[in-house]
């Protein structure tokens, strides 16, 4: 019970992001998703036509 009266505690200290830092932060996380889905693409891309020119 010690433990989760503790729990309780630190929990009243936690700070919750307002709605629009939240939809900020999410959508800084999306971007960057995309930004590096695309650079990977474009990497795996390029890679495998090196290859297909070395190999053929």
């Amino acid at each position: 019970m010690k433990f989760i009266r503790g729990v309780k505690e630190e929990m009243k200290k936690v700070t919750w992001p307002t709605g629009k830092q939240l939809r900020r932060d999410a959508m800084i996380v999306i971007q960057t998703s995309i930004i590096f889905a695309i650079l990977f693409y474009v990497m795996d891309t390029g890679v495998q036509t090196a290859f297909s020119w070395i190999l053929k």
